[in-house]
């Protein structure tokens, strides 16, 4: 083989070593120095014989270099993502400079570093693994953003079963009046709780156990233990027990009911929900407070598709307010007036609109013929029409959804 042929090889391997290549698009080098800018503009565009040049022409240049990557790929502020971009930098660099300029302490220098952050990604990846088996339905969480307290305790993280307290209550008991709708955004602690807030409001001894006493912790304080089995696998799920606690709340869990004594999951294993209402198995408690007037929403409303594909929406919202607030929706998340939210599938996807509760607490909207089964042209009588944003169909300009 020709040594230019056999050169191009070699350049072809350091092209393709580098992951950055993929990642340059996000991030700005404009403060680069001039041979870091030189040197990454000849990566990307494969750019042989000048690579070869400028990194015997600059091997002065390189040792400090990879010192300047290395700093800034360490700082505090940067993404994984970031720090192996600026390292692959620095790696390719040392690579090089090795073959070409036979020197190979620079390349020794910063793949320790390169090891190191694989191996962090590793255990952070390792780590959300571990707790996707406890939040198997829909909707259980694991409550682990105090984790570094909880393990000075000796506690596991708390598995929140939300599928389990959703038995019980309905979804408009705790929100939004107690919990945000919204992960994460509640700032839960083990002060307020005992406060009487947050899972205090019912965990006081009166309405469910009390949260504030020690040979309780380990009634939340389950997650990857043994424990939280019956919360995660439906195998395991103990009926008679719920059945009684639902007894004594106030609420009804009808095991005689269960289809097939089971309980009913969708395509992709989640709870169905609705099929539970329809079989009558369950019955929740609609507010702790006897003087609550419930408001129900008994209207459905038309969401045209776009798509020449995909069948219309028919949104139910006597289903959705027998769960929900309407100011758990409304104004926040859809306007009143009819149409006048531009809902989009893609911001869907990305947890506005629907996606607040589906894919989240209730079913994911990856089965699209779950709720796109409505033949077009087919108007139901009584049903509004909502078109496209700023339009109204004739005789119903003005017309309020009261909760789209």
């Amino acid at each position: 083989m020709k040594p230019i042929a056999s050169l191009r090889v070699l350049l072809t391997g350091f092209f393709l070593a580098g992951i950055f290549v993929v990642a340059a698009s996000f991030f700005s080098w404009a403060q680069d120095s001039s041979f870091r800018e030189k040197f990454i503009t000849n990566y990307k565009a494969q750019r042989f014989q000048q690579q070869v040049i400028l990194v015997k022409k600059n091997k002065d240049l390189i040792a400090d270099e990879i010192d300047s990557l290395i700093e800034e790929a360490m700082q505090e502020d940067k993404s994984f993502e970031e720090r192996m971009y600026l390292l692959d930098i620095a790696s390719t660099m040392g690579f090089m400079h090795k073959y070409w300029n036979d020197d190979d302490e620079p390349l020794n220098k910063v793949e320790p570093y390169i090891y190191k952050e694989l191996k962090k990604e590793e255990q952070r990846t390792a780590e959300l693994m571990k707790w996707k088996k406890e939040e198997r339905f829909l909707g259980n969480f694991v409550m682990k953003t105090r984790k570094d307290e909880m393990d000075k305790e000796g506690l596991a993280p708390v598995l929140y079963p939300h599928w389990l307290h959703r038995i019980y209550f309905e979804c408009k008991v705790c929100h939004d009046d107690i919990f945000t709708m919204k992960r994460w955004s509640n700032d839960i602690s083990q002060d307020k709780i005992v406060e009487g807030k947050q899972c205090g409001v019912c965990h006081n001894g009166t309405i469910s156990f009390a949260a504030d006493k020690a040979e309780e912790c380990d009634r939340c304080h389950i997650a990857g233990k043994p424990e939280a089995e019956k919360f995660h696998n439906i195998k395991e799920i103990e009926h008679e027990y719920i059945a009684v606690t639902a007894e004594r709340l106030g609420a009804e869990w009808n095991t005689e009911a269960l289809p097939e004594g089971n309980i009913p999951v969708d395509k992709f294993q989640f709870i169905d929900w609705l099929e539970l209402k329809r079989k009558g198995v369950f019955k929740p408690i609609v507010s702790l407070d006897p003087d609550f007037k419930d408001e129900i929403r008994d209207n459905m409303i038309l969401f045209e598709s776009t798509s020449d594909f995909v069948q219309n929406v028919i949104f139910n919202h006597k289903v959705h307010s027998e769960w929900i607030k309407c100011s758990t929706c409304h104004p926040a998340h859809f306007k009143d007036e009819l149409g006048g939210s531009n809902v989009k599938m893609i911001e869907i996807a990305r947890g506005r609109f629907c996606g607040l509760c589906h894919g989240k607490v209730s079913f994911t909207f990856a089965d699209c013929l779950r709720c796109h089964n409505q033949p077009k042209g087919v108007v139901a009588e009584g049903v509004l029409v909502r078109t496209k944003m700023g339009e109204s169909p004739p005789g119903e300009q003005g017309q309020t959804e009261e909760g789209q």
